[in-house]
């Protein structure tokens, strides 16, 4: 653990001094991060709220990058690489499915992502809320993309769905789509995806290739010589080269795509 002088000075000095893999894997420099974000609020359809935490870029105007959590929920985590994206340039919003809630154990995080399985209209029209808040926000350019991780990599790609938006990055979500289904998507999409996965497997992401062909969509997939969760410096199965690497990827496809 790093002594408290050594934290603020380190973050005294701007996150962009750090490598985002290192704030990931310390929980006080992921915390510091994440303080320095807005949490900003929403209101769907029926009245009900629902959350957000926004980083914003020391230019503007900027494009835009949404980001949806895994499967733990809106952790300090995930509010950290929002930081991160801002520090690069974008309008970053970090949104919550969960309704507030954060797991810290798998079982915890499975009882969350069930709340979503039985009421995924919520998420859809949160998704929706978001990316049109980010389409529309004063200080951006109208570019918005978005990214997730695992839970939040499928919803990355079902929020694409839902609010077409200029480009898409799936980190090895569920992508059991048809190609009919696919038909909204109006930019391109980055899917990560790992050779020991056991839940998002090759006959899943073949598929989504085949379908994303049918449908006449852009995609580009990469493969890893890793686990499930490999870009989670917090778990078991870190893998810090490919995640560098699909980071590397992420980055430029975005910048890419949304003009930074």
């Amino acid at each position: 653990m790093l002594a408290r002088r050594d934290l603020i000075k380190s973050m005294g000095a701007g996150l962009g001094a750090l490598p985002l893999a290192t704030v990931l894997a310390n929980p006080d420099f992921a915390r510091a991060a994440a303080d320095s974000l807005q949490i900003v609020e929403g209101t769907l359809a029926d009245g009900r709220k629902v959350g957000a935490a926004l980083a914003m870029p020391a230019t503007t105007p900027a494009p835009a990058v949404m980001l949806i959590h895994e499967w733990w929920g809106l952790n300090d985590q995930i509010k950290a690489v929002a930081a991160d994206f801002a520090q690069q340039g974008y309008i970053a919003l970090a949104i919550d499915l969960m309704g507030g809630e954060v797991a810290t154990t798998p079982d915890g995080a499975k009882a969350l992502t069930g709340k979503v399985a039985d009421d995924p209209q919520t998420a859809v029209e949160t998704c929706t809320l978001w990316t049109d808040f980010l389409k529309t926000h004063d200080a951006g350019t109208g570019r918005v993309g978005t990214c997730g991780w695992c839970f939040g990599g499928g919803w990355s790609l079902n929020a694409s769905l839902a609010s077409p938006v200029d480009a898409t990055v799936v980190y090895y979500g569920r992508v059991n789509k048809e190609a009919a289904e696919l038909a909204p998507l109006s930019g391109p999409v980055l899917g990560h995806f790992a050779t020991q996965d056991k839940f998002i497997n090759k006959p899943m992401v073949d598929g989504f290739v085949a379908a994303m062909a049918d449908a006449g969509k852009s995609l580009t997939v990469y493969w890893y010589e890793a686990d499930h969760a490999f870009a989670n410096p917090t778990g078991s199965r870190y893998d810090q080269e490919d995640a560098a690497l699909a980071w590397e990827r992420t980055t430029g496809f975005l910048a890419q795509n949304l003009q930074l």
